[in-house]
């Protein structure tokens, strides 16, 4: 197989790809026949999936490397070049939903395909296109901001992902100055922050308008391509959290600073420890972790055998922490190699296990479904994708032992605890992300005044006493990248991590259970709506309030019954 270094990037040219797509736009409005259109089609299929991959390569070889001048110069490209291809596609889409043979296409490859173009329809006017333009290159300067972060500390200087793991550190005095290192670098950086996030909110505001919407809100839903729920259902959910999920989570943080001997509410970084002797951590380095990923898939099943060689034959993951690298991880496909590709930031903490188990969930469902058309079925909405991967991570705790030694038991806890406690931040995030849109002339102090407020209500175990810089002022949201690059992204792993806890709940009860269930969604890829993948695989929407009511008492009646006799 050809593996990721060989893969040949090269720029298309952009006046010859808008023409090809025009020729094949024309072709497709005149074809006589089904089997005429078809062909047109499956060709329009090719040359999307080329430009997408040219993209993708891009974009990962620039993450991989911020500093690269080549892959900087290449994605600088991109971003012009993709918002004005969404002009010439959005003639293709209009001829696609036009088409006399609609009810053959949607016979053979599904009507959904049609309903999410009627979507797409409603994010792009060629009027939007030079604030298109404008936010990608805000998103990435953002990028390449956190990219370039040097944090001095102690006797070395890091990146914001090498500083993580002194900020868990056991030790009460490290632990809390490498919080106030990395706060004081926001801080330092904060007018340039603020300044990003004020033009991107505006733009996005605009562009809102433009297409004649109230603002940004009903567009940024729209861009996320949301098919089956709605704003309304949202407020439900977060309703629904506030309700069942906060008081839980309040009670594992004041079990925490019982633990840890410290007064309720703590700080920033006393919530970051969970147990005195310090958090689980993996029993070997990076090399040992993707060892022990491969033990785990060649034992879950077949397919995942298969899928994790592919990754680590074809070079697939690119897993260290390295100057110049961007932040955070993420999962993509290359459509014309037919492969995902991993992202991630090892840096020594839990977190490089869970690369191994979410990012490769992705991967996996990815793999499963790359032979799909058209190829926007491969994947399914974005709430549905996170599925994938965070029931990955409770699939993987039979084979814990391998990743976590000695340090098992902890992560147990660990694990289902940070999930429960993970869904009201990501709620919050959510919810900061409807205020500032619907008041998108407020002040950065207003904004930052906004997610104080919220953090009151959605995470009270939070000291807010200005001890660490940015974070205890009330600004760490501007630490969290969905915020700014993709907005109304982030409720997507909340309503994805209840679906998993059903996962993780089923599979305490009967892993091979679990299994079918988790193969029964993923087989199903972009084929259907977020609810009626969850129904076709027996799992209940978390739009239902009954969901994350049950969820809650299962999780925390285990995390009650749990026994930490010995772990301090």
């Amino acid at each position: 197989m050809i593996k990721f270094s060989e893969m040949q990037y090269s720029r298309p040219n952009l006046d010859e790809v808008k023409k090809e797509i025009a020729a094949l736009t024309a072709s497709f409005a005149a074809a006589a026949t089904y089997e005429e259109a078809r062909a047109i089609f499956l060709k329009m299929e090719e040359v999307s999936a080329h430009v997408e991959t040219m993209g993708t390569l891009c974009y990962v070889r620039n993450s991989i490397n911020t500093k690269d001048p080549f892959y900087e110069e290449e994605q600088n490209f991109w971003n012009v070049a993709q918002p004005e291809l969404q002009n010439d596609l959005q003639n293709w889409t209009l001829a696609m939903l036009a088409s006399p043979f609609r009810a053959e296409f949607a016979a053979e490859y599904g009507d959904l395909m049609f309903r999410n173009a009627e979507i797409a329809l409603k994010t792009f006017s060629p009027e939007i296109i030079a604030e298109l333009q404008q936010e990608n290159e805000l998103t990435q300067a953002y990028s390449k901001l956190i990219a370039s972060a040097q944090i001095p500390f102690e006797d070395g200087v890091y990146t914001l992902s090498q500083l993580s793991p002194f900020k868990n550190d056991p030790d009460d005095a490290r632990r809390l100055a490498a919080w106030k290192a990395e706060g004081q670098w926001y801080k330092d950086h904060q007018a340039e922050l603020d300044e990003i996030y004020d033009k991107l909110v505006k733009l996005r505001d605009t562009m809102g308008k433009k297409l004649g919407y109230e603002g940004y809100t009903t567009l940024g839903y729209y861009r996320m391509g949301r098919n089956c729920y709605g704003k309304e259902d949202v407020e439900k959910f977060r309703a629904a959290v506030q309700k069942y999920l906060v008081p839980v989570a309040d009670a594992i943080y004041r079990a925490q600073a019982e633990r840890l001997g410290k007064s309720y509410p703590m700080s920033f970084a006393d919530n970051a420890l969970q147990f005195r002797s310090g958090n689980p951590r993996p029993a070997g380095d990076a090399d040992a972790i993707l060892a022990a990923g491969k033990k785990f898939y060649d034992e879950l099943s077949p397919e995942t055998s298969a899928f994790f060689r592919t990754m680590l034959d074809g070079e697939l993951m690119d897993v260290l922490s390295t100057e110049g690298k961007a932040g955070g991880g993420y999962c993509t496909g290359i459509p014309d190699y037919k492969v995902p590709f991993i992202f991630a930031n090892f840096n020594g903490t839990q977190h490089d296990v869970e690369v191994v188990t979410h990012e490769a969930g992705h991967a996996f469902a990815c793999w499963m479904n790359v032979d799909r058309v058209p190829t926007s079925t491969v994947w399914p909405s974005m709430e549905a994708c996170e599925v994938h991967s965070m029931s990955m991570e409770f699939l993987a705790w039979p084979w814990a032992k391998e990743f976590f030694g000695d340090d098992t038991r902890k992560f147990y806890y660990s694990h289902l605890s940070g999930a429960l406690t993970f869904i009201p931040y990501g709620t919050m995030v959510d919810h900061f992300q409807h205020e500032v849109y619907a008041k998108p002339d407020m002040t950065p102090a207003e904004r930052h005044a906004v997610w104080r407020e919220l953090l009151g209500v959605y995470m009270p175990w939070m000291k807010l006493d200005g001890e660490i810089p940015f974070y205890a002022e009330g600004e760490g949201w501007q630490r969290q990248s969905h915020i700014y690059a993709s907005p109304f992204y982030y409720i997507d792993y909340c309503l994805a991590q209840t679906v998993a806890l059903q996962i993780w709940a089923m599979q305490e009860k009967d892993a091979a259970d679990a299994w079918a269930h988790y193969m029964a969604y993923t087989k199903q890829g972009g084929s259907r709506v977020f609810t009626e993948l969850l129904e076709n695989a027996g799992l209940t929407t978390p739009f239902e309030e009954s969901c994350l009511r049950t969820v809650c008492e299962t999780a925390e009646n285990w995390l009650k019954a749990f026994d930490l006799g010995g772990i301090v």
